[in-house]
């Protein structure tokens, strides 16, 4: 298989499997409440920024392609 099918490949398995869980409430307990996300309300409007919750997510998904290129 090419370098660029077996990419294809991984990347799609890893969104569906966050998928699944994220459709599964697993991740729902710890997902954008991390510290350093940064949640701000006032009257009726609500702004949320998950940044630690996004590097968090980075670094799993950079760890688990990299295993995979190895």
């Amino acid at each position: 298989m090419s370098e660029i099918g077996k990419f294809l490949l991984i990347v799609g398995l890893v969104i569906a499997g966050v998928g699944l869980l994220l459709w599964s409430g697993i991740g729902k307990g710890w997902l954008g409440r991390l510290p350093g996300d940064i949640h701000y309300t006032r009257g009726n409007f609500s702004f949320h920024l998950p940044i630690v919750t996004c590097l968090l997510l980075s670094l799993l998904l950079t760890v688990i392609l990299w295993l995979f290129t190895k």
